[in-house]
């Protein structure tokens, strides 16, 4: 007893001592207080790729709220072509009206869906056991559907397809770009982003200077007459007109070109970052530890302010960092 009692207690107090040695991130100079904030009217309860649920059911898109509700059963899934998407876990997806919520579409799937967007008469679907399929929103019915492999753990960040002229990529939970063509309902080919095991789907699908760039959590793709591909730990991932600019988990910030070659780069040690937002001049990366760091995108030098803001969901739209009930502003 006495045996077990004494590896127990080194046991709790080897956990502790790693717990407050854990190493943060600590700015060697912090420039002043972040002053751009303020409280929201909102609270935020939940977050998917381009929208968040707010406490009383309405949607936050990055060009404001809608006066939409969204049904208790619901998760929102995407804002898509004028339609906000939500489904119910047993598969029904309802889809309404930006401009008119009176507008309303509803497709019984009957399985848990992951992601889905809206191009003119089609709705494309990715299923929460990667199987993708493509509906006509106005028959409802398949027009394509093939199912994928097996996906076991996920990141909760998951891509909705992306239309194309002609083609929709599917963005699938083990890794892969699937083309399909619209006309056709054919698929054309299928790219294999990354191959991890687990948290491998897709996170992000985005056209980038003629390239169809994907990322992982793993590997970020940049796929035209070539395929380029650059192992990297994902955490963030933005665009402006001439970069991609990402954040890892190593506490790095780069700025990449349409080909993935590194143009600037600068690390943070033990830094992780919420979220990243960019203006014309500037990079603002919201670090865990309670500080806005301002990269300079040109010279790639930069500031670091403090700021209070509670550890919750976070959502971005085009200057605001939206986190919890605070407007964190970048303008």
């Amino acid at each position: 007893m006495k045996i077990a009692l004494l590896f127990t207690s080194l046991s709790l107090l080897a956990l502790f001592s790693g717990c407050s040695t854990k190493e943060v991130y600590e700015p060697l100079k912090v420039d002043a207080d972040w002053e751009k904030y303020e409280d929201s009217k909102h609270t935020i309860i939940d977050t998917s790729s381009n929208v968040a649920l707010l406490e009383d059911r309405t949607v936050l898109s990055k060009s404001g709220t809608f006066d939409i509700t969204i049904a208790p059963q619901d998760r929102l899934i995407s804002q898509s072509e004028g339609w906000i998407i939500s489904a119910s876990i047993e598969g029904v997806l309802s889809m309404v009206s930006e401009n008119d919520k009176n507008i309303t579409k509803t497709f019984n799937l009957k399985k848990t869906i992951a992601g889905a967007s809206v191009f003119e008469n089609m709705l494309a679907v990715l299923f929460a056991d990667n199987e993708i399929a493509l509906y006509d929103m106005n028959t409802k019915q398949p027009l394509f559907k093939e199912q994928g492999g097996k996906a076991i753990a996920l990141d909760s960040r998951i891509a909705n397809p992306y239309f194309i002229p002609g083609i929709v990529l599917f963005p699938t939970l083990d890794g892969k770009v699937i083309f399909v063509n619209t006309d056709l309902k054919k698929r054309l080919r299928t790219v294999i982003a990354s191959s991890e095991e687990n948290f491998n789907n897709v996170i992000s699908l985005h056209q980038f200077d003629n390239k169809i760039i994907a990322a992982t959590g793993y590997t970020i793709l940049s796929m035209a007459k070539k395929e380029v591909r650059v192992k990297y730990e994902l955490r963030n991932i933005i665009y402006d007109n001439k970069s991609i600019y990402i954040g890892t988990k190593q506490g790095e910030i780069l700025s990449l070109d349409s080909n993935l070659n590194v143009n600037s780069k600068i690390k943070f040690p033990f830094a992780h970052f919420y979220a990243m937002l960019c203006d014309e001049k500037n990079l603002y990366i919201l670090e865990k530890e309670g500080y806005m760091i301002v990269v300079d995108k040109k010279s790639f030098d930069y500031k670091v302010y403090e700021i209070d803001f509670d550890d919750s969901f976070i959502f971005t739209a085009d200057k605001t960092f939206y986190v919890n009930d605070q407007e964190i502003l970048i303008d």
